[in-house]
């Protein structure tokens, strides 16, 4: 038996397994042949449902168009339909097509946005696949399960605590909803996880979303000074319905980019928490092959991401920054080291060229007394500023301290709002789940980086893996220190890339390679199972 990439395979066959590859009745063929007909069957019940229901529920047009795009998609079915691809695909509307501004014009009674279609594609894919007990499929551990599960648990004790007061106040549809979209969101972490099939797939991943990021601040940049949206067009291109405009914010006198986010902060998070990983990738990315190539590379594109947080003119980016600069200069000092050479230029470049927009974000932190004065801004009015809201906050929680007031019962936007907008994610779990939700939001939270430092610390770690577990550890600290500065789950794009980056932490922890211990010639590989070194890794232990 020989090893190849961590999976066993028969290096010579006995008698009568050769005996039954050549015949067709043999048991390696019976198999195979009852898991092709139950896949065919299923294709063909998944096709009639699907035409029947685009007949049925579609105008014409679209019914037409809807058929002929599955008639293109089994065509090149073995291009698209590729764990690769859905992981891309998946990340593509994730970072490009804005939500709660699409919807895919088909008559629901909710509005079919799309990443939720395209994430019930891969729900559905993953479920049938495991469900055929495919041998080159299996549940991958997601090693960040159980925090997952305390916090959904608080949050569903919280319902369950204020089930009647929800129904009285009618509001327990809202609450279910705000539940289920909860659990909508947390899917793309456990679709992730599933979807990596090996570190090919983890580096296609981290690749994409950076250079998807570099996009997007590109675009960002020119929406700062057109005041133009590229992804408010999209509908121009496809077919997709627009649901509102992204509307003008500016601060200091100056326009502030939305990009592909929901709301400036949204876009500036979401760019800052992806700059630890273009670092990662400057020396580990496939491409540029060359080592000098790559760091230019990789240097321009993290410039460029610093570009699109400028343009979305946000204070609460430059608290990311921070936060995540002190994190790197803790457990990898000569990175924080090299970052800081990088960035101290371009604050430089900024201040000069943007001088108005460098004041406005970060000269402001020098003035505290214009700094808190503008937290109390239209004290009394929707979205007052943070430190107004806190008074009045604290009053509710004082109501319900220990499983607030019901998770989902506060709307802050729409005729049917009953609540103000806080701008902190802490703040709103704590008057939603109380106590004990924001315990569970600490655990789903901190829980994994704490785990990943563990893992990047430990002699068994690969040094690529452990840099990549830093990485990760970094950027979800920038997340953390962000969720005190706006109402971070209700921006999805955000959410979303947090849970990529688990994804790919939760990799790491269960499946990245180990080292083999000093004495030993056995290399673990992906499944966990030692086997013997190679010369070449002899070698390069030496």
């Amino acid at each position: 038996m020989t090893v190849a990439d961590g999976v066993p395979e028969v290096a010579d066959a006995t008698p009568d397994h050769r005996t039954d590859a050549r015949h067709p009745g043999g048991a390696h063929r019976e198999r195979p042949t009852r898991v092709s007909r139950t896949r065919v069957v299923i294709a063909a019940l998944l096709l009639v449902i699907f035409s029947i229901a685009a007949v049925v529920l579609l105008p014409p047009l679209i019914a037409a168009a809807a058929l002929i795009t599955v008639s293109l998609l089994v065509i090149f079915r073995h291009l698209v339909f590729t764990w690769s691809a859905m992981i891309v695909a998946l990340a593509a509307v994730i970072m490009f097509v804005p939500a709660r501004r699409y919807a895919i014009p088909i008559p629901l009674p909710f509005q079919l946005e799309p990443y939720r279609l395209v994430l019930a594609i891969v729900i559905v894919t993953l479920v049938v696949v495991l469900l055929l007990k495919n041998n080159d499929v299996r549940w991958r551990p997601v090693a960040f399960g159980w925090p997952v599960g305390i916090f959904l648990a608080t949050v569903l004790v919280s319902l369950i605590a204020n089930g009647m007061r929800l129904v009285n106040d009618g509001l327990a549809v809202t609450a279910i909803g705000g539940f289920s979209q909860l659990l909508l969101m947390l899917a793309v972490f456990y679709c992730f996880r599933q979807l990596f099939r090996s570190e090919r797939d983890v580096l296609l991943l981290l690749t994409f979303i950076t250079w998807a990021g570099v996009i997007v601040s590109f675009f960002a940049v020119i929406e700062r000074f057109s005041r133009q949206n590229v992804f408010l067009m999209l509908g121009n291109v496809l077919p997709l319905t627009l649901l509102r405009e992204s509307g003008d914010v500016s601060r200091a006198g100056v326009a502030r980019a939305f990009g592909s986010a929901q709301h400036p902060i949204a876009l500036a998070v979401a760019l800052c928490i992806l700059i630890p990983l273009a670092i990662y990738l400057a020396k580990y990315a496939a491409w540029p092959v060359n080592s000098i190539n790559r760091k230019i590379v990789y240097a321009g594109a993290t410039v460029m991401l610093f570009g699109g947080v400028v343009s979305a003119i946000s204070r609460t980016a430059v608290v990311v920054l921070g936060v995540m600069f002190l994190v790197a200069l803790i457990f990898h000092p000569r990175v924080a080291g090299a970052l800081f050479a990088l960035a101290f230029p371009l604050i430089l470049l900024s201040a000069a060229v943007v001088p108005n927009v460098f004041e406005s974000m970060v000269l402001s932190f020098l003035d505290l007394d214009s700094l808190v004065e503008s937290q109390y801004a239209s004290a009394g009015f929707r979205g007052a500023g943070r430190l107004a809201d806190l008074e009045p906050a604290m009053r509710e929680v004082a109501q319900y301290p220990f499983f607030g007031s019901g998770y989902g019962g506060r709307i802050v936007i729409g005729e049917a709002r009953n609540a103000f907008i806080l701008d902190n994610q802490f703040l709103g779990t704590l008057m939603e789940t109380g106590a004990l939700g924001v315990a569970g939001l600490a655990v789903f939270l901190l829980v994994p980086p704490i785990l990943l430092l563990r893992f990047a610390f430990t002699r068994a770690a690969e040094v690529r893996h452990s840099n990549l577990a830093i990485a990760i550890t970094v950027a979800v600290s920038g997340y953390i220190a962000a969720i005190f500065f706006y109402d971070a789950f209700g921006f999805f794009q955000t959410f979303f890339i947090l849970c990529m980056l688990l994804a790919a932490g939760a990799w790491l922890l269960t499946e990245a390679p180990r080292r083999p211990a000093k004495g030993t010639g056995a290399v673990a590989h992906d499944d966990g199972a030692p086997a013997e070194a190679t010369p070449e890794m002899r070698g390069a232990e030496r």
